[in-house]
């Protein structure tokens, strides 16, 4: 009886990529494996993903499969490899794709368990806006997992071989299929993969090696955070469940606004209110930064949204040592009371021609 092409028996085209192949692979073998699958033609069906797999995986059984076809592994086609009664898988590792799909470790490989880290946290902290803009220390208290300072971290007292694992920190078992037996191997369910256990569970830490304390940290905040901006601190976050790393504290930061500066990128606005004779007259004003003074000259005749900037005042970027612009917005305040005197003098100026270009023009349009 004919075989069937192995490229329809995986179910990918003759230009199939490698991970597609294996995708392919394990997708049937975890549909027709004897031991999940309930069809009655599942083990031949297995029997051809695994022999069809074994080939189109290998470049250059590949490539011979493409050239002379099932040809290329018959005993009589010379190319050899394979034996008279079929194929032959003996010099083919299917391991890690059965330990992907039903978990375990196969043959001999060692599969303690490994250690893994623990969860990540995340935590927002609140920043006045001069505190994001110029970098500060902060106080904060966190819950992390440490070394237990009663056992040293070993979760107990008086160590000794596990009898159960015999100090491998796994347990053997057999796994039969049509093909052969394959040893799974599993964590140890009495030392947890350590290969000890101990005569007396340390009480502080109830056996663990840590245990959960509230600490207070001082965070170093970088210069120039804004709101959404995060830093991490290593080895701050939750515990691991099998011995592992902590996993990380994220702090996320929130600037609140300010009355007179604005952020825009890593350029600083600043508001200026002046009076309505430093307007028309023209003065020198001190501006208050985030990081000290400076003197602005503000020209006469100058009106509410006049534009001042400086550049590389700004505010420095938390992650490379550049600055933003200033900006300097001015915003003439217009008197809502005034004295007997100074009404007097602002009616002695309306005698005067106080008339502009704009006005002038616009009374015009007005007319017409």
């Amino acid at each position: 009886m004919s075989k069937k092409d192995y490229y329809e028996v995986l179910g990918v085209s003759k230009d199939a990529s490698e991970s597609d192949i294996k995708l392919a692979f394990r997708r049937l073998a975890k549909k027709y494996h004897p031991d999940v699958s309930k069809e009655p033609d599942a083990a031949e069906k297995f029997k051809e993903a695994q022999e069809a797999y074994a080939v189109l995986s290998d470049p250059d059984r590949r490539a011979k499969y493409d050239k002379y076809g099932h040809q290329a592994f018959d005993q009589n086609g010379g190319m050899g490899g394979f034996s008279s009664q079929g194929f032959d898988f003996s010099d083919f590792d299917f391991g890690s794709i059965f330990e992907d799909l039903f978990g375990g470790s196969f043959g001999t490989r060692s599969s303690r368990r490994r250690e893994t880290k623990g969860n990540d946290s995340l935590i927002t902290m609140k920043l006045d806006f001069e505190e994001a803009v110029l970098g500060c220390k902060k106080d904060i208290e966190i819950t992390t997992t440490e070394k237990c300072d009663s056992c040293g971290g070993t979760g107990g007292f008086g160590e000794k071989t596990c009898d159960l694992c015999h100090g491998s920190g796994t347990i053997t078992s057999e796994q039969r299929t049509i093909f052969g037996s394959f040893l799974t191997k599993t964590t140890c369910t009495k030392c947890n993969g350590k290969g000890k256990t101990y005569d007396k569970v340390c009480s502080s830490c109830r056996g663990k090696g840590n245990k959960r304390v509230v600490k207070d940290i001082t965070v170093t905040v970088p210069e120039g955070v804004q709101t959404g901006n995060r830093i991490r601190l290593s080895e701050m976050g939750e515990p691991s469940k099998n011995g592992g790393r902590n996993g990380d504290l994220y702090i996320e930061f929130y600037v609140k606004d300010h009355k007179y500066y604005e952020r825009e990128d890593n350029d600083l606005y600043v508001t200026l209110p002046i009076t309505l004779t430093e307007a028309v007259l023209g003065c020198k004003k001190d501006v208050k930064l985030p990081k000290g003074i400076i003197t602005l000259s503000v020209p006469e005749g100058s009106e509410t949204g006049d534009k001042h900037r400086i550049k590389g005042k700004g505010i420095k970027d938390p992650n490379y040592n550049v600055y933003g612009d200033l900006y300097i917005i001015i915003k003439v305040v217009i008197p809502r009371k005034l004295n007997s005197k100074q009404k007097k003098l602002f009616q002695e100026l309306e005698k005067t021609d106080l008339t502009t270009d704009e006005i002038s023009k616009y009374n015009k349009f007005i007319k017409l």
